[in-house]
């Protein structure tokens, strides 16, 4: 079974269970792959978490249950899975604007989110360039935080000094992003890091890769046209779904060989590791 099959999957799961609990465990499962792998590879494919996406499919069927039929709001809350009257209100008006109550009194138009259907997409003038690269352990350090959004950890690492120590101890900038994943509220667990074998303190965090396959490719362009965004895309909705590979349970690495904002390009190497 493909990747695309699987999160269709996936998909048809959400929807079977929007009144119930999401399994985490069934998800994974379905998906053939971490939970957190594949929260990463969702919010990378779409550009919401995973709990975005079953977020507004619950409300979407919640608000169409508030248009045609005379339920009560605790009930039709309950059936979605909101606790009490208020979670549900406040769910609601930050989606729409709007109050499940005004709803009722006014029947205003309201935005349907749709259920997602993943297929691959054949481009035929579209090529991707990459190579297979066997590498022995090695082990980085640096700055590893859970941020809201992406960038989060470069935002830390640039403005409190971080980078400038780093350079001092090791010769080197970070110069790699380790992504390990997302949690339910969309939070990016990321690490800046350099190539280190020798440290034994404890101002950075130390993770030891195994010796391990990786693919390797390359995003070189202009920043301001989301080069490195376009790629991973391209990663994931089209190499990875239609190729024999895939991505394994060990965080991926961006290398930043060069990202000048000054001259707006960049030269970003992606490591997945299998």
């Amino acid at each position: 079974m493909d990747w695309t099959t699987r999160l269709n999957k996936v998909m048809d799961y959400v929807e079977d269970s929007v009144h119930g609990e999401i399994s985490e465990e069934e998800i994974s499962k379905i998906a053939a792959c971490p939970y957190s792998m594949f929260q990463s590879s969702f919010s990378q494919i779409v550009g919401i978490p995973f709990s975005e996406y079953v977020r507004r499919r619950r409300l979407t069927m919640a608000a169409y249950e508030l248009l045609n039929t005379d339920r009560k709001l605790l009930d039709i809350a309950m059936d979605y899975g909101y606790q009490s009257d208020d979670a549900f209100r406040v769910a609601f008006k930050n989606l729409y604007g709007i109050t499940p109550a005004e709803v009722r009194k006014s029947n205003p138009s309201l935005v349907f989110y749709c259920r997602l259907t993943f297929e691959i997409n054949i481009r035929g003038i579209e090529k991707m360039n990459y190579s297979v690269v066997e590498r022995e352990a090695f082990q980085v350090i640096g700055i590893r935080r859970i941020t809201p959004y992406g960038g989060g950890t470069w935002a830390i690492v640039k403005s409190d000094g971080s980078n400038d120590r780093i350079r001092s101890l090791t010769g080197s900038f970070f110069d790699l992003g380790l992504c390990f994943g997302f949690d339910d509220e969309g939070n990016n667990d990321y690490m800046c890091a350099v190539e280190c074998e020798d440290y034994d303190g404890d101002e950075y965090s130390v993770y030891q890769y195994p010796a391990t396959t990786w693919l390797k490719f390359e995003a070189s362009g202009k920043i301001s046209d989301n080069t490195l965004g376009n790629v991973w895309s391209q990663i994931n909705t089209e190499f990875l779904p239609s190729s024999r590979f895939h991505k394994g349970p060990l965080p991926t690495i961006e290398k930043y060989v060069s990202w000048n904002d000054a001259e707006d390009t960049c030269l970003v190497e992606i490591w997945i590791p299998q």
